[in-house]
């Protein structure tokens, strides 16, 4: 709890009514008029005005920093978002956002812990602050953020769409009428599903499953006529089809999709940290700033670029309880938003190429924007 010494100046009102009874206040009807006249004394009054913090401030960086290591809920099976490479270690987009928290808290950003997660048990492991961080393509929508936790800041903006055959003749959702779906249950994709079909007063069935990976070889054995799920997921799993020629996307999207990390409810010294540390990403990308010139960029001419990696006024860290140069590690760890997304996702990066679209930054045609760090 903090207290700030103050001292608090009361507006007393006093309202003075007068009752006039004649003359030329009297109207002509001859009742008496209310005249009220309003008199304003101010009194100081010394004391404190005290300011508490909400309950459980600061409780998962005290906890992340006793055990050492930061929890993250993630995957291993989504080819760029959370995958095992050939050695068995667990990469990817959303792994990277993880990690790129441990440095900024923890100074190493091989500090972390990533529990698999389904689709299902995502909302459960935020509620019961089984993760410090969720960082598995959730999209953030208004129930989940009533339910399940404190949403951060979208970092890939994606949409719903289908995969199919290339020779099954499909090309819209009105050619799907009275199609097998093969979909994820417990999904805002299965609820998107439904929707859009009865809206265009199409039936299909539902072939649903709780487990991602099921979905796909669902699909791939022909059990279903189609699959549906976010573009970049279809993307990805398509790659990974007994023959992938043999099938497209379809184009155009049935939502909107922002996929967000997420944090548990009741700390919000926590979700602010995991805020600050997104919105840095981003802003490297804007100001140029690598993973290999950090060092270089804190003796920048540029006061905000000094200032978000440390060398500058303070940004927040001393209120969140985290070091000057915490933004600095992040970005050293892992690199710019753009490094990341090229990692895994440009030409030449370890997953597959996948066209940025949305996901440029807002001033070259994109939704990618950070608020100042300063």
């Amino acid at each position: 709890m903090r207290k700030i010494l103050a001292i608090t100046t009361m507006l007393v009102v006093l309202s003075i009514v007068l009752t006039a009874c004649g003359g030329a206040s009297t109207p002509v009807s001859g009742e008496p008029i209310t005249v009220v006249e309003t008199v304003v004394v101010t009194v100081e009054v010394p004391g404190e005005l005290v300011v508490t913090e909400p309950q459980g401030y600061g409780t998962i960086l005290a906890r992340v920093k006793e055990r050492g290591k930061v929890v993250c809920g993630g995957r291993t099976d989504l080819l760029g978002f959370g995958y095992l490479d050939a050695s068995g270690k667990n990469i990817g987009f959303d792994i990277d956002l993880c990690r790129a928290v441990a440095a900024a808290v923890l100074g190493d950003p091989s500090s972390i812990e990533i529990v698999p997660l389904t689709a299902a048990d995502r909302g459960p492991a935020l509620q019961t602050g089984e993760v410090d961080l969720l960082s598995r393509n959730a999209t953030w929508n208004s129930k989940r953020d009533a339910e399940w936790g404190n949403f951060t800041v979208t970092m890939f903006y994606d949409g719903q769409t289908f995969i199919v055959r290339q020779d099954s003749g499909i090309e819209t959702l009105q050619d799907m009428d009275g199609a097998t779906v093969c979909v994820t249950t417990g999904t805002t994709t299965e609820k998107n599903l439904a929707t859009a079909f009865a809206d265009a007063g199409l039936a299909f069935e539902a072939v649903t499953f709780e487990d991602t990976a099921s979905v796909y070889s669902a699909y791939d054995e022909g059990r279903c006529d189609v699959a549906t799920s976010d573009g970049s997921q279809l993307a990805a799993i398509r790659l990974g089809l007994q023959n992938p020629d043999d099938h497209k996307l379809l184009g155009f999207t049935i939502s909107k999709e922002p996929l967000t990390p997420a944090v548990p409810a009741g700390d919000d010294q926590w979700l602010d940290i995991v805020k600050t540390v997104m919105w840095a990403l981003i802003s490297a990308e804007e100001f140029g700033i690598t993973s290999s010139n950090v060092e270089e960029m804190k003796a920048s001419e540029n006061g905000d670029i000094r200032t978000l990696l440390g060398a500058g006024d303070d940004w927040g860290y001393t209120q969140l309880g985290v070091d000057a140069d915490s933004l600095a590690r992040a970005i050293s760890a892992v690199g710019s938003y753009g490094e990341i997304y090229d990692r895994y996702f440009g030409a030449g990066g370890l997953a597959f190429e996948l066209d940025r679209g949305p996901n440029k930054l807002a001033k070259d045609g994109g939704l990618l924007y950070s608020p100042p760090i300063k």
